[in-house]
């Protein structure tokens, strides 16, 4: 298996991916157009998002990250988010996630990030068991949302 960054020829791939990971995560469907939208706006525009791809010999993608930042004024850095991560059910448990994730931190780091950062719904224990495994810890802060 390869990780690479992914590129508009992936678009379907991670159309599909964040679909599922939506319906896995949260139990909620998307609209496929609007993630078409909002993924090929990041495929252009590496300002809004990066996203990998992890793939196979034949460079079939099997699963995805992407990732954000966020500025800070106390730091004069960017922290970085996970926004999305997703493997197909027949690849899981076979140590990928973990690769995923330490790309993307040492690119972080070799960006001069502060810290690798992700929300996980409250819900989904799995996903909070496999980020635990990975490394990562509670944090101090809590999200708060203002719905208009």
């Amino acid at each position: 298996m390869k990780i690479r960054k992914a590129t508009l020829n992936d678009l379907s791939y991670l159309i599909d991916f964040t679909y599922e990971e939506a319906r896995e995560a949260e139990g909620v469907t998307k609209t496929p157009d609007t993630l078409a939208t909002g993924i090929e706006a990041a495929l252009r525009n590496n300002e809004l998002a990066v996203y990998w791809v992890i793939t196979t010999a034949e460079n079939i993608p099997v699963g995805s990250v992407s990732c954000i930042r966020e500025w800070s004024d106390w730091h004069a850095g960017f922290y970085w988010w996970i926004q999305s991560m997703y493997l197909k059910p027949d690849v899981r448990g076979k140590g990928l996630m973990d690769r995923l994730i330490t790309h993307v931190n040492t690119e972080m780091l070799k960006q001069g990030g502060l810290e690798l950062r992700l929300y996980v719904h409250s819900n989904n224990l799995v996903a909070k068991r496999a980020y635990k495994k990975a490394g990562f810890k509670l944090s101090d802060y809590q999200i708060m949302t203002l719905k208009s």
